[in-house]
């Protein structure tokens, strides 16, 4: 079997999808986007489709190592992005081959379902309760929300009083039936991550993520001395190495790295694995789209510290277009119970609506990040 084309379809509402035809007519998809940089990854995926067309799809360990290694230069958001779509797709291929879904291909599945949550609130968190109370009313058990807007480096009391009053509000109305996860989203930086971590730790969150700026490793192997509260980091990290050091340091009870961001599901299994042996908890990251979350369900149903599972669908970024438009309805995702359960079908285990892909491509889209500005003017971090 051997590689015959590769595709990638700017879709609505911010994701990019692969797919990779063969000679055997088996085709797989996967995605390979990082948000805001979409056509960036298009232009590095055609790039790369030099070296894949007439490859064997099936070999996926060479082409993962391949495209890592070869050209000097490896690592970073962009690269290991491409790489992440090309090795789902490649997965998908493969497991569609031998007619089984990847985890029966890599040791079988741990788990039937994984519990699963979605965000409330929107990138500046209003209407926490009625989000919540909605959620909660779905049959969900947990979310995930934004618990502030820009902090300076050090910004006041008041501000995180008002930050205090919001969640306490929240954690009020919701009591314990629902599981609260906080995202500081990295705007929070270092000398305030210490005081509103230990501001915070009454209301009991399941952890706190991103709760300093990237980078800042020191910061947040102190701050987790300090706080019972599980840190969660990964999302902006790129590959085994920079794990490395967070594990050895200590620095953090739960990982998310991101299928779509970090390798794929190759790298991704390598990192659970690498995470168990320091027992911390995988929690994969996906605010993106159906194969990307498809992915995340074959990672989850392998590794064992996994325990629970983002998803996109509802997310405040999914105008036009959500979660489950771009899938056939017969292989649409299943929820019971809160949790979402792992597709058993030939590879990712969903089927692609290719011809509604193609419409939707035609309008395509140019998704950027907001940008946010303290009151001094000064760029704020989004």
């Amino acid at each position: 079997m051997k590689i015959t084309s590769v595709q990638t379809f700017l879709v609505p509402p911010r994701w990019l999808f692969l797919k990779i035809d063969t000679d055997e007519g088996i085709s797989g998809w996967g995605e390979p986007v990082l948000e805001g940089r979409a056509a960036t990854l298009a232009t590095l995926v055609d790039e790369m489709s030099d070296f894949l067309i007439g490859r064997d799809p099936r070999h996926i360990n060479d082409i993962w190592q391949t495209l890592y290694r070869n050209g000097c230069y490896r690592g970073g958001p962009v690269l290991m992005s491409a790489i992440s779509g090309i090795d789902q797709a490649l997965w998908d291929i493969t497991g569609k081959f031998h007619n089984a879904p990847v985890y029966a291909l890599l040791g079988g599945a741990q788990r039937r379902s994984i519990r699963g949550y979605i965000w409330i609130g929107g990138d500046r968190s209003t209407g926490l309760v009625t989000d919540a109370l909605a959620a909660r009313e779905a049959g969900y058990t947990a979310v995930k929300l934004n618990v502030c807007d820009e902090l300076v480096i050090v910004d006041t009391y008041a501000a995180v009083d008002r930050i205090v009053k919001s969640l306490g509000e929240l954690r009020a109305a919701v009591g314990p039936s629902l599981d609260l996860a906080f995202d500081f989203h990295g705007r929070v930086h270092a000398p305030m991550a210490r005081v509103l971590v230990r501001e915070l730790e009454p209301l009991r969150p399941m952890f706190i993520e991103d709760p300093v700026a990237p980078g800042q490793l020191e910061a947040l192997a102190a701050l987790s001395a300090a706080t019972s509260v599980p840190l969660a980091v990964g999302e902006r990290m790129h590959g085994r190495a920079e794990f490395k050091a967070l594990f050895e340091a200590r620095a953090a009870q739960v990982i998310n790295p991101d299928p779509a961001h970090v390798g794929g599901i190759t790298e991704t299994i390598r990192l659970g694995a690498m995470a168990e042996a320091y027992d911390v908890a995988l929690a994969p990251h996906c605010p993106l789209g159906p194969i990307a979350l498809a992915a995340c369900l074959q990672v989850d149903a392998i590794c064992y510290n996994a325990f629970i599972q983002e998803q996109s669908l509802g997310i405040h970024y999914n105008v036009g277009n959500d979660l489950l438009d771009y899938m056939t309805e017969a292989t649409r995702f299943s929820y019971e119970g809160g949790s979402i359960l792992i597709p058993d079908g030939p590879g990712l285990g969903i089927e692609v609506d290719e011809a509604y892909v193609r419409t939707r491509a035609e309008q395509g889209h140019r998704w950027r990040a907001p940008v946010w500005r303290h009151k001094d003017g000064s760029i704020a971090e989004w």
